[in-house]
C-alpha cells in the first residue's frame, strides 16, 4: 500500500524540492584549506542537536532544530523506518527522499512526479551566521559540488541548482561559471548579502551577465538572515517566540529582493536573463506587478522610469517567473489573470513549514484552472525555463 498521495496527471514538475544534505557533506567535500572549519551536525549534553559553524555553536540552530528540519511527512503521520540506525536523529528520522538519491527517485515514482528541482535546507540557514565571505564561498562549492553528485545518476528526474553568495560578487561570478560546467540547471541567492547591498545593485551585474550569458535561471529563494535584517518597529521581534509571525512574514524578504530588480534597471540591462521567484507564494503577484506599474507611473517612479522602458509588468511577462505553494485556494485566477506560462508550483519537501498534502493540493490547483493552462503550470513551464528536455 502506498502511504503517499499519487497525482492523476503526468508530467508534474515539483520545482523547488529540498534535501536534507548528508551530516558529513562538507568535512568530505570542502577543499582542504577549509576542513577543520566544516559545517557539523553536533548534540550537547542533553543529546539535542544543533549546527557548528566555523568552530561554534549555531545560536539558531540548536536545541534539537536539525532533527525537525524534515518532518513534514511526520505531519500527515507517516513515518519512514530508517534502517540501519546511524544514531544520529537528523539521519534517522529523516523521511523516504529525502537524503538518499534512490529514494528520492521512487519517492517521484510513488507520487508520480516526473522530476523536482532541488535547493538545499541547511545551506539556506547557516548563511544567517556566517559573516567571513572567503569561508562561506568555500562552503557553496562544497554544497554545489555534493549536489551535482546527489543528482547525477538519476537520469535527469533530479535536478541540480548552484547556490550562490553575493557578499564576494567576483567569486560568485566564478563559482557560477564552475558550477555551469559542472551540469547545474540554474543558481540562486539568498535574500541578503552581508555587504548589506539589495541582491540587484549594480556591484552583482557581472553574476547577471554570466547568467545571462550561459542561460541559467537565477532565482531569489528565502533564507534564515541576521538580526540586522528584520523589521524593527516592534523591537527585536526575531526570538522562537514569534515563529509563527516570522515565517508567515518571511516572504517580504522574497518580495524586497524581487523588487530591487526593478528599482536598478536589472531588465533593460539584462534583457535574456531569467528570474525566478521561489518559496515566497504566488497569490499576491497580480496585486505587486499593478502597485508597481502604478508607482512607474506616478511621479514617484520618474527616476525608475529612468532605467525601465516599459512597465514592471511588461518585464515579469518577460523575463519572470514565479512558484506557488499548491495550498493557496485563492491562486487558480491569479495565474489565468497574470498569465499561466509565469507559474510553476512547488512542494517545499521535506520541510515542515507547510503541509504535506500538496499532491491532493495540487490536483486541486490544476483542476480549477482552465484545460489549456493545466500542462504548463503542472511542469511544462519549468522545463521550458531551465532547458529540460
Amino acid at each position: 500500500m502506498n502511504p503517499l498521495p499519487r497525482l492523476p496527471y503526468s508530467g508534474a514538475v515539483d520545482a523547488d524540492g529540498h534535501v536534507l544534505e548528508a551530516p558529513d557533506l562538507w568535512e568530505r567535500y570542502l577543499e582542504p584549506k577549509y576542513r577543520d572549519r566544516a559545517l557539523r551536525i553536533c548534540s550537547d549534553e542533553r543529546g539535542l542537536e544543533y549546527l557548528e559553524i566555523d568552530g561554534r555553536k549555531s545560536k539558531l540552530l540548536r536545541n534539537g532544530f536539525p532533527t525537525g528540519l524534515g518532518f513534514m511527512d511526520r505531519l500527515a503521520g507517516i513515518v519512514y523506518e530508517r534502517e540501519p540506525r546511524t544514531g544520529i536523529p537528523y539521519v534517522d528520522m529523516a523521511p523516504l527522499g529525502a537524503m538518499d538519491p534512490k529514494e528520492r527517485i521512487q519517492r517521484l515514482d510513488l507520487e508520480n512526479i516526473a522530476r523536482t528541482i532541488l535547493y538545499p535546507t541547511l545551506s539556506i540557514l547557516w548563511i544567517a551566521e556566517c559573516p567571513d565571505e572567503a569561508l562561506t564561498q568555500a562552503y557553496v562549492r562544497a554544497y554545489n559540488r555534493w549536489i551535482v553528485d546527489f543528482c547525477a545518476d538519476s537520469e535527469g528526474r533530479l535536478v541540480p541548482v548552484a547556490q550562490l553568495s553575493l557578499g564576494d560578487p567576483e567569486a560568485a561570478e566564478a563559482e557560477l561559471r564552475r558550477a555551469a560546467a559542472d551540469g547545474v540547471a540554474g543558481v540562486w541567492a539568498p535574500t541578503f548579502s552581508w555587504t548589506r547591498k539589495p541582491v540587484a545593485h549594480p556591484e552583482h551585474h557581472r553574476v547577471f551577465a554570466a547568467a545571462e550569458e550561459l542561460g541559467l535561471p537565477f532565482g531569489i529563494h528565502p533564507c534564515f538572515e541576521p538580526k540586522w535584517c528584520a523589521p524593527g518597529r516592534y523591537g527585536e521581534y526575531t526570538n522562537s517566540a514569534h515563529a509563527f509571525f516570522l515565517n508567515v512574514t518571511a516572504p517580504d524578504a522574497v518580495r524586497h529582493a524581487f523588487t530591487s530588480f526593478f528599482e536598478y534597471g536589472v531588465f533593460d540591462r539584462f534583457p535574456a536573463l531569467k528570474l525566478v521567484v521561489l518559496e515566497a507564494g504566488a497569490g499576491w503577484i497580480g496585486y505587486w506587478l499593478d502597485r508597481m506599474d502604478a508607482v512607474w507611473e506616478s511621479i514617484q517612479g520618474r527616476n525608475v522610469r529612468e532605467r525601465l522602458e516599459e512597465k514592471p509588468s511588461v518585464y515579469f511577462r518577460r523575463q519572470c517567473w514565479i512558484s506557488g505553494d499548491p495550498d493557496e485556494s485563492s491562486l487558480a485566477p491569479v495565474i489565468s489573470a497574470v498569465g499561466a506560462d509565469r507559474f510553476f508550483w512547488a512542494s517545499d519537501f521535506p520541510h515542515p513549514d507547510h503541509p504535506p498534502e500538496y499532491v491532493p493540493n495540487l490536483e486541486k490547483l490544476i483542476e480549477a484552472l482552465p484545460e489549456p493552462e493545466r500542462a504548463g503550470v503542472l511542469g511544462a513551464n519549468a522545463l521550458a525555463v531551465y532547458g529540460l528536455s
